[in-house]
């Protein structure tokens, strides 16, 4: 397994849709094993593959106090997103840097696991939260685009100042 370079906003690979995938294979599960390593190490509770800079639609979560509980939704799909919930996000490609977004409370959603297998799983408050916000990034969308173009522009112009002093690590 490796850690992998996060990308950071408003790096515009982040702004790309990615492409489902054909087959579960060894390259996709090394992908989800790394994923999983560097969201533990970031530390974050989800990961994109295009956050790695992995033109893919996979994405790892793992709400667990413990960070023992990971899931990897591979293809995500959202059948079912009902009731409104207001929370404050955050990002590992938009690091230090909190606002609210109004998103679904409750979602089932429908994906293929690790080995490839089909599954649904129905989610409420922050796994529900954790999966759109990813879901997004396999969009091409990033939470700041639910907030202000001032407030954006604000964040957008910190992190372009902090990555040319070098403080911004993890990035590619």
């Amino acid at each position: 397994m490796a850690i992998l370079n996060i990308l950071h906003f408003p790096d515009p690979r982040l702004r790309q849709k990615c492409p489902p995938v054909a087959e579960v294979n060894d390259e996709i599960r090394q992908l989800v094993d790394d994923m999983l390593e560097t969201m533990y190490d970031a530390p974050g509770i989800g990961l994109a593959a295009i956050q790695v800079n992995a033109h893919k639609r996979v994405l790892v979560t793992d709400i667990s106090e413990e960070g023992n509980e990971p899931l990897v939704f591979i293809n995500p799909k959202i059948l079912v997103a009902d009731g409104i919930e207001v929370t404050q996000e955050g990002c590992l490609s938009v690091p230090g840097f909190y606002e609210e977004v109004e998103r679904a409370e409750h979602i089932v959603v429908e994906a293929l696991d690790r080995d490839g297998k089909r599954f649904k799983l129905e989610c409420h408050e922050l796994q529900a939260v954790c999966i759109q916000h990813e879901i997004d990034h396999l969009d091409g969308k990033l939470f700041v685009d639910y907030i202000s173009p001032l407030k954006r522009n604000r964040i957008q112009r910190k992190l372009e100042k902090l990555k040319k002093q070098g403080a911004l690590n993890k990035t590619a």
